[in-house]
């Protein structure tokens, strides 16, 4: 029988020779999901159970094949909350984390306010967003039938009081629906033409639906800055994350749109991440 060492350095070279960066830490990520822990807590020169094998040999062929390790694990942490994902959702990335960063402290001292998150997918911005702030109300938007199943999962397992419309963030019914809003938050899709005939591996399996904004990329922060100017309340804010290069493009578009102290923030990698501005309601 083969030991529980030798399946994971096996695993581990399979993964490295497929082009995986930290094929350690998959490889560790995966043996947990297949046999139920760490291999810390194994003697791993004994042998391994050959039902927890055969799951731990196709967890490793899915990877091999591309797919994403949040895909297979089936939920992956964002801002400390657990947040369950498979196909058809965009996976939470910690490039993201800048956005909610961004809110919390923009927010930190007011008490009972009203956010929407526009495009919310696994509805991770918004319910971190509202695990750390006072949010009265919490409206999260979604399209895709198939992120919704995910944005339900997560709004129970997570204890959420947030609403959920299930609609185009674009729709006029949809926007005509929804209260005024202190804080509107969105990670729309926008990755332009080019960007999606080069996609990594891995993206390819996540929704085009949810990358393409549009020939430029820049169709989504066009009609978010147009349509829901009229639902945000004095003062109150719309908070974008933007993609690799778009931040004066989307401050352009913010300005153009009547909103005042328009800034980009960068995240950890001092990239351009968020662009913020405020209503002149």
């Amino acid at each position: 029988m083969v030991t529980l060492n030798e399946i994971f350095l096996s695993a581990k070279s399979r993964l490295s020779k497929a082009g995986i960066e930290n094929a350690y830490f998959e490889t560790k990520e995966l043996f947990c999901k297949a046999f139920g822990k760490e291999p810390v807590y194994f003697d791993m020169n004994s042998c391994a159970d050959e039902k927890k094998y055969r799951y731990f040999e196709k967890l490793i062929k899915r990877r091999v094949s591309g797919e994403p390790l949040q895909y297979i694990l089936g939920e992956w942490e964002f801002y400390s909350l657990p947040i369950r994902v498979g196909n058809g959702v965009l996976i939470p990335r910690q490039d993201t984390e800048t956005l909610v960063d961004t809110a919390v402290e923009l927010f930190k001292d007011r008490h009972g306010i009203t956010v929407f998150d526009l495009c919310s997918g696994s509805g991770c911005i918004g319910l971190a967003i509202e695990k750390n702030l006072d949010v009265d109300k919490l409206i999260l938007v979604e399209n895709s039938q198939d992120a919704v199943k995910y944005l339900k999962e997560n709004v129970r397992l997570n204890n959420s009081k947030a609403v959920i419309i299930e609609g185009s963030v674009l729709d006029r019914d949809v926007i005509d629906r929804l209260p005024q809003a202190d804080l509107i938050v969105s990670n729309p899709p926008y990755l332009n033409s080019c960007d999606m005939e080069n996609l990594q591996r891995e993206v390819e399996f996540e929704p085009k639906e949810a990358l393409f904004g549009g020939e430029d990329g820049l169709d989504f922060y066009r009609n978010i800055a147009r349509l829901y100017k009229g639902k945000l309340t004095a003062g109150g804010r719309l908070i974008f994350e933007i993609g690799i290069n778009q931040g004066n493009e989307v401050t352009r578009i913010l300005t153009n749109a009547g909103y005042e102290s328009v800034e980009i923030i960068k995240d950890l990698c001092y990239a351009d991440r968020v662009v913020l501005g405020r209503s002149t309601n």
